[in-house]
């Protein structure tokens, strides 16, 4: 297993510093990977956040709303919901009292979507899960938690 210091070929002048980067480092990993295995559905991953995001809610959501849940918050929240809504993997729709609010929610297309993607478990084959255990794994999850406190 390759230390940080070697991957990227640098010093650090002490372990926080080292685990910042390697935090960030690690999560471009991650975000390469989750990229990759998004790409035979045709979404990103802050795409499927979205539909996740609505899936969730079970009822119409405002775009603010789900900004405000999503992993990644995108400023192009709006274009992102171009794109689902020219898929058919969302619906589109204004308040009849404020026409400023627009209103998404997930279509059977975009549930059918979710399902084959969960059935196809794609996220199960990332070399990731094998190396920590669910303790690790619980730990690591808390010191983030704390490190965003």
């Amino acid at each position: 297993m390759a230390k940080i210091d070697d991957e990227i070929k640098t010093r650090f002048e002490n372990n926080k510093q080292r685990f910042i980067v390697n935090l960030m480092y690690t999560s471009h990993c991650f975000q390469n990977f989750f990229i990759r295995a998004l790409k035979p559905y045709g979404l990103s991953p802050q795409q499927l956040n979205v539909l996740r995001i609505l899936r969730g809610a079970g009822q119409e959501m405002t775009i603010n709303s789900i900004k405000d849940l999503m992993v990644d918050n995108s400023p192009n929240l709006a274009r992102l919901a171009d794109k689902l809504v020219a898929k058919e993997l969302i619906e589109r729709q204004r308040s009849a009292s404020d026409r400023r609010v627009v209103y998404l929610t997930i279509s059977k297309p975009g549930l059918s979507l979710l399902e084959k993607i969960d059935n196809d478990d794609v996220f199960s084959n990332m070399k990731y899960w094998d190396s920590i255990t669910e303790s690790e794994a619980e730990k690591f999850s808390a010191l983030l938690d704390k490190i965003r406190d």
